[in-house]
């Protein structure tokens, strides 16, 4: 796994060079990458929810697409068209943004539903249909999208169908008083922080591999037992209507195995459990109230359930290695 670690870490590093701070973030990013799953960015606006997407995708020799979305974007603007070519005297297919193998989706809670339904099958599928034909989308394929929970005026929450869809739903946070001063000094000598400051360090095939050798980190049968236990749990629980689904736990599964190789591991430990609980499954629960959950409420039910199921001991960890 050490080349999984190195490509982390040079993409890491790169990324450092627009987005001051933000490790355990960054971490998330990469995490999302090398599972091959899809991140949604969740915070208020001036955050530099943007920038760290398009810092990912600068980083990255692959092709990048950004959209804007907004209420009169229409599906066929994401998947693409046929138009008539009069030259030619036949119909030609024009590829939308979504054939990128970097997509992001900008604002996306301000497309109608029906816009962010076109979204289903590309990012679960890595396909797209149009007019009774499949186009497979090429790989690797991931899509980051942003949203601003505090602005609710003429948007669209995304359903649970479509939250189940990301891997991991992070939020940024404001920065520290050093973090801020130090973003200044960068704005004063450069005039603006910018994506394209990071250059390219890894390429499609480069990721791909990585990808492939985080699906070959060992997890013992325990770990994946008490995986399944966190989520029973929150079947149970009082305060949700739909606890996770047997996805979240394949969710939760690959991001902790990515995790693992990110930090140059073979096998995955608890801790990586603990620390990918809460962005992995806390945008997947549904409560009974609703207007709770986006008070802390999912995050306070997940980590006292991580309390009151029992860790598997380190001796039933190392006969469960192989």
């Amino acid at each position: 796994m050490e080349s999984v670690q190195q490509l982390a870490q040079k993409l890491k590093q790169n990324i450092a060079n627009v987005i001051v701070g933000k490790e355990h973030e960054v971490d998330l990013l990469l995490t999302a990458l090398l599972a091959s799953g899809h991140v949604l960015l969740e915070d208020v606006p001036g955050t530099g929810k943007t920038l760290l997407a398009k810092s990912l995708a600068a980083s990255l020799s692959l092709s990048f697409q950004r959209i804007q979305f907004t209420p009169d974007l229409l599906p066929s603007d994401l998947t693409g068209i046929h138009f008539f070519n009069q030259k030619d005297g036949e119909f030609h297919f024009r590829p939308g943004p979504l054939f990128a193998r970097i997509v992001l989706a900008d604002e996306i809670n301000r497309a109608t539903p029906r816009t962010q339904s076109s979204l289903l099958e590309c990012m679960e599928e890595r396909q797209i249909s149009i007019e009774g034909k499949t186009m497979p989308l090429a790989s690797p394929f991931m899509v980051m999208a942003t949203q601003n929970p505090v602005d609710n005026q003429g948007t669209f929450p995304l359903p649970e169908a479509q939250m189940d869809r990301f891997l991991i739903r992070m939020k940024l946070g404001y920065p520290s008083a050093s973090e801020g001063v130090e973003i200044l000094k960068r704005t004063a000598a450069a005039g603006s922080l910018r994506a394209e400051e990071a250059g390219q360090t890894a390429t499609a095939e480069e990721v791909l591999e990585a990808q492939k050798l985080c699906g070959q980190v060992q997890i013992t049968d325990d770990l994946m037992g008490y995986i399944v236990a966190l989520a029973e749990a929150t079947r149970n629980h009082d305060e949700t209507m739909l606890g996770i689904s047997p996805r979240g736990t394949q969710a939760l599964l690959r991001a902790v195995q990515a995790y693992a190789a990110l930090h140059g591991r073979s096998y995955v430990l608890p801790d990586d459990i603990k620390q990918l609980l809460l962005p992995v499954w806390t945008h997947r629960l549904v409560l009974r109230k609703r207007h709770e959950a986006g008070n802390g409420h999912a995050e306070r039910i997940l980590t006292g359930i991580m309390d009151s199921i029992p860790v598997p001991s380190e001796k039933e960890l190392e006969s469960g290695v192989k």
